[in-house]
């Protein structure tokens, strides 16, 4: 098996989409910020383009791509080979606070969001999101950030890291968080991401210089919603809270991470980010 892992590009973007959602079908955010009775695909298909479209000029967007070898056809012509989009990360440049948004990145937010109105006048609809939680999640990472970033520098943001099932385990996942974080190291600049899932993330995570910092608590007071049993402790194989958990996560540089490094056996992991459901507004 050969895989790249290299920027997006617009010929990566329908496999880079439907990655993206097989990798998330079973996402317990997914789950409590969408109808799942309503929940569009295609719809949200594209609403993920229009994000990727976005990535590509604003955003570090990455693909892993797995190489299809060529053959010789029966005319005896050879084919060139052929790639396949099997793993995906979105990450955001770091801004500091006194940052000023240049006009072509302005000119983009523009263009995205143009493009979401035009899907959402397409589609009728936002294809079954939840739009109050979504807010309550946007306030609560609001509230995170400003508590967990301290660096005047700013942080590499990842907002989503995605895999197909069937190529997990393959360290897919860790070469689309290490194309950054180990920038980031070169940089002296932290990274954060965000997990709805404690195990195993949170493991998986410190072995990439990761840390735990703490909970985003986002409760929809008198509406119930279904979390994975391993979020909340002490509520192992109770189905429903109003409380759903999603946790906040630092990356150190290396020069500052490299005690925490040290006896950390390698594995392959691939790790799914929840937050790939705030881009679907």
């Amino acid at each position: 098996m050969s895989i790249e892992v290299r920027r997006l590009t617009l010929e990566d973007i329908p496999g880079a989409v439907e990655c993206i959602q097989r990798a998330f079908e079973d996402d317990p955010y997914f789950h409590w910020v969408f109808d799942v009775a309503k929940f569009s695909k295609e719809r949200n298909y594209v609403s993920l383009r229009n994000r990727c479209l976005w990535g590509i000029s604003n955003g570090l967007f990455y693909v892993a791509r797995e190489k299809i070898p060529g053959c010789i056809s029966h005319g005896g012509l050879e084919k060139l080979p052929s790639y396949r989009v099997v793993g995906v990360s979105m990450w955001i440049s770091p801004h500091p606070p006194d940052h000023i948004q240049s006009l072509s990145s302005r000119f983009q937010d523009w263009l995205l969001s143009l493009r979401q109105l035009i899907t959402n006048i397409q589609f009728r609809g936002r294809g079954g999101l939840h739009v109050h939680r979504y807010w309550i999640w946007k306030e609560s990472q609001a509230k995170a950030t400003q508590r967990f970033w301290t660096d005047a520098r700013g942080y590499y943001h990842c907002n989503v890291v995605a895999v197909l099932p069937s190529m997990h385990g393959k360290g897919i996942g860790r070469k689309l968080v290490e194309v950054v974080t180990d920038r980031a190291d070169k940089e002296g600049i932290k990274c954060y991401l965000e997990s709805s899932k404690a195990e195993p993330n949170i493991k998986i995570y410190e072995r990439m210089g990761f840390r735990f910092v703490g909970d985003l608590d986002c409760d929809d007071s008198g509406t119930v919603c279904k979390v994975s049993p391993f979020l909340v402790p002490g509520l192992e194989r109770m189905a429903l809270t109003r409380v759903f958990l999603s946790k906040a996560i630092l990356h150190d540089p290396r020069s500052e991470a490299v005690d925490k490094r040290k006896g950390k056996v390698k594995e392959d992991t691939d790790v799914l980010v929840s937050g790939i459901w705030s881009l679907m507004r």
